[in-house]
């Protein structure tokens, strides 16, 4: 079981962006903080030749919507979302269908879509158990390279809280 719940450049060949970057963990574009994540999620999540990832040097992913980057390391390699394979949650938070849980594929619309038709919604229990089944492959599957949990309780609150506002209207 994984530990899942415990820029493109100008021509778009898809190569890493290589810049000046300091030696901190922070992101060159915004300058916000990055979560450090695995150099395999970087290669699985990539729609780019792998010759562009550094063995060498860890990957941090930038979470902030509003920033084009998803992966970069000290080396000052790059990436950004257009050179993703699925498009990342964080970056497009708002987005109906962007996939909070990338194993289980689980979208802010498929869990609205449950609520109506049902009343409820049973996507934090269902990815709970198949975590705890070792079913999930989070750390690989997804762009922050962990656990989606986080994420989709954030979701589901936000969709209730919408919902309540709809039937108060």
């Amino acid at each position: 079981m994984s530990d899942c719940c415990s820029i493109s450049d100008e021509d778009g060949a898809g190569t890493a962006v290589k810049t000046a970057v300091s030696t901190s963990i922070t992101c060159p574009s915004c300058g916000q903080k990055g979560k450090a994540v695995n150099t395999g999620t970087v290669k699985a999540l990539l729609s780019v030749s792998l010759h562009a990832v550094s063995e060498t040097s860890p990957y941090r992913f930038c979470r902030t919507a509003d920033c084009s980057v998803v992966y970069y390391n000290e080396e000052g390699e790059i990436f950004n979302q257009e050179q993703m394979r699925e498009r990342v949650h964080q970056k497009h938070p708002s987005a109906a269908d962007v996939f909070v849980c990338y194993c289980y594929r689980h979208t802010p619309q498929s869990i609205r879509d449950e609520l109506t038709s049902a009343g409820k919604t049973t996507v934090i229990a269902a990815v709970t158990a198949g975590t705890k089944a070792g079913t999930c492959a989070c750390d690989i599957r997804n762009p922050q390279g962990s656990c989606c949990l986080g994420n989709l309780n954030k979701v589901v609150k936000q969709i209730l809280t919408e919902r309540g506002r709809d039937l108060l209207s």
